[in-house]
């Protein structure tokens, strides 16, 4: 009996061992991934909008497959992305940027003019009211800049000052440095006795310190004795 027993509980120790393999769930072992090829890799490059990568991916398959039809197909759709990004930076008001991406289209699809055409038009309007812009600019600073005491068209004004009248000099002064400071003015002095100098040059640097404390006066002493005490002013031409 006792090796009847024995057989007996071998046999059905063996039988749950194989209904539990069976049972046991089965471990899928993944597939390994897939490399992309160079035209789907080109392919998301362009849809990830990194188009300058996009044109190195391009050119390296022209090189490799030349005769390859998929190449026109995706010169045009790379340049299609170019142009749209030329689009969304124009209306963002980066004239610069736009011309940029449409350059890059036109290197594209040379034989397709009418692709950039629209755009191209859009980017010469932007433009030509950024020239207006600026030229309405720059008006507005001239229109800003009115002269005192000189004449902004002549080479040169002189202005006699009214020594005898210290209320009259100090406006006289406040005027010149004004000027000086607006049109760029390079300054002459001159003064019948050398004592007057220095005072008069120290009124009017203080006076233009005071307008612009970065504005490097240019200032002549000339000492001329037959005639009254007096400044010559030349503005910077334009």
């Amino acid at each position: 009996m006792k090796p009847f027993a024995s057989r007996y509980l071998l046999l059905a120790a063996f039988s749950i061992l194989l209904g539990a393999c069976h049972s046991a769930p089965t471990v899928e072992t993944p597939a390994p991934a897939t490399e992309l090829s160079g035209f789907e890799l080109l392919d998301k490059t362009i849809a990830s909008n990194e188009l300058a990568t996009a044109e190195d991916q391009l050119s390296a398959l022209q090189k490799q497959t030349p005769d390859d039809p998929r190449i026109e197909q995706y010169q045009r759709q790379l340049a299609e992305a170019y142009l749209k990004r030329s689009q969304v930076v124009l209306q963002k008001g980066d004239v610069n940027a736009a011309a940029t991406a449409l350059s890059r289209a036109r290197v594209l699809m040379p034989k397709a003019p009418a692709l950039t055409s629209g755009v191209n038009g859009a980017i010469a309007q932007a433009r030509k009211a950024e020239l207006e812009k600026a030229e309405a600019e720059l008006k507005a600073a001239e229109a800003k800049r009115i002269a005192k005491v000189i004449d902004p068209t002549a080479d040169s004004t002189t202005i006699a000052l009214k020594i005898g009248n210290m209320r009259e000099l100090r406006r006289q002064l406040d005027a010149i440095a004004a000027d000086t400071v607006a049109f760029d003015c390079q300054v002459s002095l001159q003064v019948p006795r050398t004592d007057d100098y220095p005072w008069l040059s120290g009124l009017l640097a203080k006076r233009v310190t005071k307008l612009n404390p970065e504005f490097e006066l240019h200032l002549e002493r000339v000492i001329d004795r037959d005639h009254p005490a007096q400044v010559v002013l030349k503005p910077e031409k334009m």
